[in-house]
């Protein structure tokens, strides 16, 4: 079914599934030139900022870009599913799942690319690297989380699509992905505490831009608020999917 998401969708276009990667490689590409060209942003070469701009904004660009496309999909989970719901002996748990797995193979690909910019302009790698794996299933356990939240409301209440839809819209600019935290004025600095997805953005910039555990705290947050995330939506899940068949 992971497959399906990622060829399906592009089946019968000229480019086929490599859409599913063009499409983020030009918001990227947006987005660098943005603040790279037009704003002309120069951070790195430093103790304290290693790596240029260019690799700061997409260690924590990367990631959002993941969990905004999960989100996006996960309130129409099942009931874009309804028949395979209503119809079918079918472990329903899958369905938010395979969204995930399907969104992880993008991220991989572009953190893929992020690395062989990183050889290409400072000709080695930070040993952070090594923990990717590890964030990536901190992070994975979190989105499931979110996905089993949002696609079991999703059900009852056809507004969480579009609640989703702004949110993702203007959640980019309320995480330290275009700028440093200490840039932000002290009476909003709050905000980016508040946001949960912060603490993500800043174990991925400690793994593949700054080498080094800056944020040791956000780690700890980002591990207890994955778990979190997982049992609370598996929970809501499972007492909530009883009714998806009356409902759709």
């Amino acid at each position: 079914m992971t497959k399906s998401e990622v060829t399906d969708r592009y089946r019968g276009q000229i480019l086929g599934w490599f859409w599913a990667i063009l499409h983020p490689l030009i918001l990227i590409g947006v987005y660098i030139f943005i603040f790279v060209v037009i704003f002309k942003i120069r951070i790195g070469g430093t103790r304290e900022m290693p790596l240029d701009y260019t690799t700061y904004l997409l260690s924590g660009l990367i990631p959002w870009l993941t969990v905004q496309e999960v989100m996006s999909k996960a309130g129409t989970a099942i009931t874009s599913n309804a028949n395979l719901v209503k119809q079918v002996v079918f472990p329903i748990e899958i369905l938010p799942i395979k969204s995930i797995l399907a969104s992880l193979i993008t991220q991989g690909i572009f953190l893929s690319i992020l690395i062989m910019y990183v050889l290409a302009t400072n000709h080695s790698l930070p040993f952070t690297y090594i923990f990717l794996p590890l964030l990536f299933f901190i992070q994975m356990v979190g989105m499931a989380g979110i996905s089993f939240t949002l696609s079991a409301i999703g059900v009852y209440f056809k507004d969480v699509k579009d609640i989703v839809q702004m949110f993702t819209l203007i959640g980019i600019y309320l995480l330290p992905i275009f700028y440093l935290p200490e840039q932000v004025p002290e009476q909003f600095r709050l905000l980016l505490f508040i946001n949960p997805f912060s603490y993500m953005v800043w174990c991925y910039q400690d793994v593949l831009y700054l080498g080094r555990f800056d944020h040791p705290w956000a780690w700890v947050a980002f591990i207890v608020m994955s778990h979190f995330s997982f049992t609370f939506g598996y929970n809501l899940f499972r007492k909530l999917k009883i009714m998806f068949g009356n409902v759709l």
